[in-house]
């Protein structure tokens, strides 16, 4: 993948999984009686924890675009990853067809952070091509 292509697939994923997880919060936020209804009968979930994900939700969609550091970036991916792999199972577990979407955000968001390291310049030391592009700076190498 040049280095172009790799900033396209990184912004538009990055940028999807972003207003998937802001479109969520504002949808927890303004129909708060609606989610909790359907975390409580269709999925059997406390309504307690509605409020504080809808607050990491804008959180993490924040962390991902801004990139303030690769420490917080990287715990964002993860609490996005685990989220979206158990919103899936949720989902599926509980017969409710509302699993593509957090399937397709889940997609997304492995795409954003395969191609994160390539496009942005706070690096994460996990992430793919970390090293490559560590190698490539410490020689002064230009990177694509």
């Amino acid at each position: 993948m040049t280095g172009k292509t790799a900033r396209y697939v990184y912004w538009i994923a990055t940028g999807l999984v972003a207003l998937v997880y802001l479109g969520g919060a504002a949808f927890y936020i303004t129909s708060h009686d609606m989610v909790a209804g359907m975390y409580r009968e269709v999925l059997g979930y406390p309504t307690y924890i509605i409020w504080p994900l809808a607050v990491l939700k804008i959180v993490g969609a924040v962390v991902i675009l801004w990139r303030p550091s690769a420490m917080l970036a990287d715990w964002a991916y993860a609490a996005m990853f685990f989220h979206l792999l158990l919103a899936v199972s949720a989902h599926i577990g509980a017969g409710d067809p509302g699993w593509p979407p957090a399937l397709v955000a889940f997609v997304l968001l492995i795409l954003s952070w395969l191609t994160a390291n390539r496009v942005r310049k706070i690096r994460s030391a996990y992430g793919p091509a970390a090293s490559a592009a560590q190698s490539e700076r410490a020689s002064g190498q230009a990177l694509p």
